[in-house]
């Protein structure tokens, strides 16, 4: 039964709900069933709020769902009416009382969602499903971190002054930490811009402080040394006032082959035979080989994940390109480190055991383009004394070695002081 609400914008005048069309297919997955789908869908972006997708109801398969006497009331959107999920067969995760809500009678302020409902993420799998340009579906879980654009932006740093660039924040984030791997990609970005002439061949980072998504970070870029063939650039990246990472980076002006060389490409399953990992990255592709990377304790194997991936969008600039392959070199070596060893798996990462990466070195041997297929062969060497040592590869799918790195890394027992707060319970927000 309705009832009248009180509306709240008057007294908040600062408050926002923003209603964006939706630009890919949702879905709503109860186990294995489809619930709903649609090409027609709304994000709902309110302030202090989880992002919400909504679905026209016409795109509801309404069989499986029991209209029930429950109602609550927002003073921003008006009074809510809710079904469950109830259907013949389901198991007892499958279902759940108001799981789905709509607001019949919204206020001005959203009445762009009237005729449309909510359902809970948090209970039932909500994908987003994008189409790419060669007709490729690549499904994400929603709600996501972000698009690939939004990873190139917080990795374009752009100088405030001749020494200083600023990486913007990206914001609230189900994974608050910023990855090293994104850092040493904002790293060769400030590199390359600061000289110009010249292309980033190597990167060593150390990371002594974590850096948070929710602050903008600084990278004060010193010349060690200028030099018309090579150039030295000590890089540290700032917040709040503290050094949250130090590294020494090497540029260099290209010059024609006189020897070539590489290692050969691993003979692995092509992505069209690899799973599907998503990070919570749409706009990105990413696909393991053998589908070992996941959260089950008891999966073992030999030290090793290989890793296809690609993107939607090329890049303005080859040094966002090489940024963009930075950003995953610190994905996989401590999964590799894991597989060995039964009981411990992903999904103890950042919630019974405290792992991150401390030191990384990227060697860039050629330019790529990230649309294309880039293989990604991670091998842990050793592991011990609560630390790990990871190597990488990156080829091209022709074969071309592109990159190389290596990871040290920590697993530990969380000390009992940790924050629980600050802990990401979710494997998959690596990105």
């Amino acid at each position: 039964m309705a009832v009248q609400v009180e509306s709240a914008w008057p007294r908040y005048p600062d408050y926002y709900i923003d209603l964006v069309p939706c630009p890919d297919r949702g879905q709503v997955w109860a186990g294995d069933v489809l619930v709903a789908e649609s090409d027609a869908c709304l994000f709902v972006l309110e302030k202090d709020h989880v992002p919400r997708l909504y679905f026209p109801e016409a795109d509801v398969r309404w069989e499986y769902f029991e209209a029930t006497d429950h109602h609550s009331v927002c003073p921003f959107k008006g009074q809510a009416d809710y079904w469950s999920l109830t259907f013949p067969g389901a198991a007892p995760a499958d279902t759940g009382d108001n799981i789905v809500w709509t607001y019949r009678t919204p206020f001005p302020q959203v009445a762009g969602i009237e005729g449309h409902v909510c359902f809970y993420h948090e209970k039932l799998r909500v994908v987003l499903v994008e189409t790419w340009p060669d007709g490729t579906e690549v499904p994400t879980r929603f709600p996501a971190w972000g698009d690939q654009a939004e990873l190139v932006r917080v990795m374009d740093v752009q100088p405030l002054d001749a020494v200083t660039y600023q990486g913007p924040a990206h914001g609230d984030s189900a994974r608050p930490v910023v990855e090293g791997g994104q850092i040493i990609g904002s790293a060769i970005v400030a590199a390359a811009k600061a000289v110009p002439g010249q292309r980033v061949t190597s990167a060593t980072m150390i990371f002594s402080r974590a850096a948070m998504a929710t602050d903008p970070i600084y990278f004060q870029v010193d010349a060690v040394r200028r030099g018309r063939s090579f150039s030295t650039l000590e890089v540290r990246a700032g917040q709040d006032g503290s050094v949250r990472s130090a590294g020494i980076l090497l540029t260099a002006a290209d010059r024609p082959d006189l020897v070539h060389d590489a290692a050969a490409m691993p003979a692995v399953d092509g992505p069209e035979q690899s799973e599907r990992c998503d990070f919570g990255v749409t706009g990105r592709d990413l696909r393991v080989v053998g589908g070992v990377y996941g959260p089950e304790p008891d999966r073992t194997g030999p030290p090793e994940i290989h890793v296809w991936c690609r993107f939607r969008d090329a890049p303005a600039e080859p040094y966002l390109h090489a940024a963009l392959l930075a950003q995953s070199t610190t994905h996989w070596t401590i999964a590799a480190a894991m597989l060995p060893h039964p009981g411990i798996g992903q999904a103890d990462a950042h919630v019974s055991l405290s792992t991150g990466i401390l030191q990384a070195t990227l060697n860039l041997h050629d330019d790529v383009d990230v649309t294309e297929w880039l293989l990604y062969s991670n091998t842990a060497i050793w592991s011990g004394r609560g630390l790990t040592q990871g190597d990488g590869r990156v080829w091209s799918r022709d074969g071309r070695l592109v990159a190389s790195y290596s990871v040290q890394s920590m697993i530990r027992p969380f000390d009992a002081r940790t924050d629980p707060a600050r802990i990401d319970h979710d494997y998959r927000r690596a990105m």
